[in-house]
């Protein structure tokens, strides 16, 4: 994104992740044209995590003693208005999920806001939900396309997993819209970062024949389908979403961290043990002198006295299924990723507390080659959908191109554009 700052950059010293069950969704203010956008492949983009602005409504809350009982705050990377009567540990401990013990239920239903807290998604079906992707928008303008019209966006709350709530049914109809406003023309799926997890989770849940009608092509950009090795690390550090920094006080660090495990959607997003197996270190205790892998996730959450993050992490770390043909979009795929650049997969800790304050400035965090963000084992997976049968696939790398400016990058852009333009391919028979 040209000209914006990403506090990654420095030494690669950065993170990000890759969300109440009951999300309330505004109405979309869509301008709809029946004769459609002038042949033109209309787009739908699916954001990267809390990339989405959402808005946290609180209504006589007491989960959080000291924070206000009443009131609402904006969440989402880069915010612009952020709150002055919410404190980042308010936000954390108002965003944090209630979690059912109870086993007989079926693990999407376990998961709801505190008691007095709605989120809903601001502007949804719209480009103003995610203005991140302006340099997107713009260039799609260029070409023709018009904001709203043929680019929409598929946002979601960034807690939660594409099998929660009513995910399916929004986005479906938000597809379904975009393709008769514009003169019943399939419609191109874009993805970032976490985003192509919530598209792929859509196109491996729905039938052929609606596909087939609905559909175009999917274009993810550096997806993180297998989960990546940071997320291990978050869940004991923290994360704060504003600027993706790590806090700097101790309350802060254990409401943040506390907030991630409770969210479904970080252990969707940590580094399949099928995928990475003992590839990478992502924590190390030092007070042991024990190191973790992805594989050793289980014994992680035991030594660290975590059952329920263990719970939660047996149904969703893996989530998508990146080693089996269970994974298969079923659709012609131009995936794009980024590659040569230092990227955090871990670090040491002191010990396995929750909510450990790092300076990321000292810190000897544990690096491999990717994008920044994303390790090369998570940026490479996607090649495992090369063997669907019939559909187009395509891996593009932008060797250079951190994370946070591929989604703005003018060679992508221009793929995007050309191959959005292009024709399915027939799989019919």
């Amino acid at each position: 994104m040209s000209g914006m700052h990403h506090p990654w950059r420095a030494g690669a010293t950065g993170l990000t992740l890759a969300v109440a069950v009951l999300l309330i969704i505004l109405p979309v203010p869509v301008s709809a044209s029946a004769a459609g956008s002038a042949g033109r492949t209309p787009i739908v983009l699916f954001p990267a995590f809390h990339f989405t602005r959402v808005l946290v409504t609180v209504h006589n809350q007491t989960v959080a003693p000291g924070c206000p009982r009443f009131g609402a705050f904006t969440d989402w990377f880069l915010n612009d208005h952020p709150s002055t009567a919410f404190s980042q540990v308010c936000e954390d401990k108002l965003l944090t999920l209630r979690f059912n013990p109870n086993p007989r239920i079926p693990m999407p239903h376990r998961f709801s806001n505190q008691i007095g807290v709605t989120v809903s998604i601001l502007d949804y079906g719209t480009t103003q939900s995610a203005p991140f992707y302006e340099p997107m928008y713009e260039a799609l303008e260029a070409a023709g396309y018009v904001r709203n019209r043929d680019i929409r966006v598929a946002g979601y709350d960034a807690r939660l997993t594409p099998d929660i709530g009513d995910y399916m049914v929004r986005t479906k109809r938000l597809i379904e819209e975009t393709y008769r406003d514009n003169g019943n023309r399939p419609v191109h799926l874009v993805g970032h970062s976490n985003g192509p997890l919530y598209a792929e989770y859509l196109l491996t849940h729905t039938p052929p024949a609606w596909k087939a009608r609905y559909i175009h092509g999917f274009t993810p950009i550096a997806g993180n389908f297998p989960g990546q090795g940071s997320l291990y690390l978050i869940m004991f550090t923290g994360l704060n979403i504003q600027d993706f920094s790590f806090p700097a006080s101790a309350a802060n660090a254990e409401s943040s961290a506390r907030m991630y495990l409770s969210s479904p959607s970080t252990y969707m997003s940590a580094a399949d043990p099928r995928v990475f197996g003992d590839h990478e270190i992502v924590v190390h205790d030092t007070s042991t002198g024990r190191s973790y892998t992805p594989q050793d996730y289980r014994q992680l959450f035991d030594d660290a006295g975590l059952p329920q993050a263990r719970e939660i992490a047996d149904y969703y770390v893996g989530f998508l299924k990146m080693n089996s043909a269970a994974s298969f979009p079923n659709a012609d795929v131009y995936a794009e990723k980024g590659s040569g650049i230092p990227t955090v997969i871990g670090a040491p800790l002191p010990d396995l507390s929750v909510g450990q304050v790092i300076d990321p400035n000292t810190i000897q965090f544990f690096v491999r080659d990717g994008d920044i963000n994303q390790e090369d084992i998570t940026n490479n997976a996607v090649s495992a959908w090369q063997a669907m049968p019939c559909f187009h696939f395509s891996l593009t790398d932008n060797p250079g191109i951190d994370h946070f400016f591929l989604p703005g990058n003018a060679d992508l852009l221009a793929r995007l554009i050309k191959e959005a333009a292009l024709p399915r391919t027939d799989c019919r028979s």
